[in-house]
């Protein structure tokens, strides 16, 4: 009889990263941030302001979809498969003509300078080290430009929310085609803020001290909005505004997030005008299906809708030939008690077949959700807060170490559970956790 052929294991993302990590330890260094998600989210609270924790670990009302959102994980078990002889696993993939290296995108998140200085760049400068693409927010904290910079050549898209403004949809649109962005993201759950307590208490909204306007300041078809309401409030009649310490301290914080010199914004009426005009043209709740439609003649860029929670909305969306959909629900962040993005995913992917492109958003925290996420019925995912929470706690290398765990313990899910791509990931390595 024969003897059964060896083959060299190929290490793979997961033993490289644990090796790098205990031969570190071995010297008496220790990872800039906690491996475990527990530990990360404890730090980054300890090294977050109040105002950063508010807004960027809160949810909506008493956080019944964050909840959710985990509990949705916990009700499904991995059920691996032993002997399977697979000691190589290839983690690429393709998602709305995007090459990605694993099945990981990093999600938009805004005002991100509530965390740390230079937040947006220094999330670039990660996903570019890591090859990880990087979904920039419309409510970033500096211009989409600046952060295409340091992209290199791992890929980027463009998060857009849909202003009252049409002309600036059309220039942001046409920016983030130059700036190189892959795809276009339209977050459709976002036509107004959601009551979130933890800001409402703090009585703390980012835009309305400047932060998190950068793409909107940065952008001729904004400055000019801004520059029409300055005029038009010169022929008004003028409101003395209530001087407070708190006035004064949002008024050096538009000043300092505005563009320009500290002293020339301190004398000017752009920065508050800026804050002001923001708040009132960010969003259109009247975004619509026929709103929608008018995408493919303003924008080569592949078409993405985030924000999809029914089977409806996301035949809707396949009807009108977008690239892909994302499943989300905000982070938990809009409405108090919503479906958990994971419980939507395979009522969706069963509405709309195999063929059409989702990705899922909003709950994962490790690289065994990642996994349980595709055999549900996911080709890529969304990751947010964890990134975020490694940008509080350790900067740049924050982020990169928090996205190179998440891949490591995906590739070591997919080689302990006998996968050896992404297309072998499906229903037949989950079940209903009985344990639950």
């Amino acid at each position: 009889m024969s003897e059964p052929t060896v083959r060299v294991t190929a290490a793979g993302p997961g033993r490289d990263r644990q090796g790098v990590v205990y031969r570190s330890g071995a010297l008496g260094r220790r990872p800039a941030v906690p491996t475990a998600f527990g530990d990360l989210e404890r730090a980054a609270r300890r090294a977050s302001s109040t105002r950063a924790w508010a807004y960027v670990a809160g949810g909506a009302g008493e956080g019944r979809t964050m909840h959710n959102n985990r509990r949705a994980f916990d009700r499904w078990a991995i059920v691996p498969q032993m002997a399977h002889g697979v000691t190589e696993r290839d983690l690429s993939t393709t998602v709305a003509g995007t090459s990605l290296s694993s099945p990981l995108l990093l999600a938009p998140v805004g005002a991100g300078a509530l965390m740390a200085r230079d937040s947006d760049l220094s999330i670039a400068r990660a996903a570019a080290s890591t090859g990880v693409p990087y979904i920039f927010s419309n409510q970033g904290c500096s211009p989409m430009e600046e952060c295409a910079a340091e992209m290199g050549t791992t890929p980027h898209w463009f998060q857009l929310y849909w202003s009252s403004d049409e002309d600036l949809v059309d220039s942001l649109l046409h920016r983030a085609e130059a700036s190189g962005a892959e795809a276009v993201v339209v977050t459709l759950d976002t036509t107004m803020l959601g009551w979130r307590p933890q800001d409402l208490t703090l009585g703390s909204l980012p835009f309305a001290r400047g932060e998190g306007i950068a793409q909107y300041t940065s952008d001729p078809r904004f400055r000019e909005i801004v520059r029409q309401r300055i005029e038009a409030a010169r022929n008004a009649v003028a409101v003395r505004p209530d001087v407070t310490v708190g006035a004064i301290r949002t008024l050096i914080s538009m000043t300092r997030n505005h563009p320009g010199g500290f002293l020339d914004n301190l004398r000017s009426p752009e920065p508050r005008a800026a804050a002001e005009t923001f708040l009132d043209i960010y969003s259109n709740p009247g975004l619509s299906w026929e709103h929608l439609a008018t995408l493919r003649d303003r924008t080569s860029l592949p078409i993405v809708l985030k924000g999809i929670l029914h089977p409806d909305d996301a035949r809707r969306a396949v009807d009108l030939g977008v690239d892909a959909i994302v499943v989300s629900n905000h982070g938990g962040r809009q409405i108090d008690g919503s479906i958990a993005s994971l419980d939507a995913l395979p009522e969706i992917r069963a509405a709309i077949g195999r063929e059409p492109t989702l990705l899922l958003d909003s709950g994962i925290r490790s690289g065994s959700d990642v996994f349980v996420a595709l055999a549900l019925g996911a080709d890529a995912v969304l990751l947010g807060r964890p990134y975020m929470y490694g940008l509080a706690v350790a900067g740049q290398r924050g982020v990169e170490e928090v996205i190179r765990n998440v891949i490591a313990e995906f590739d070591l899910t997919m080689a302990l559970a006998g996968a050896g791509s992404i297309t072998d990931i499906d229903e037949r390595f989950v079940r209903p956790n009985p344990s639950f």
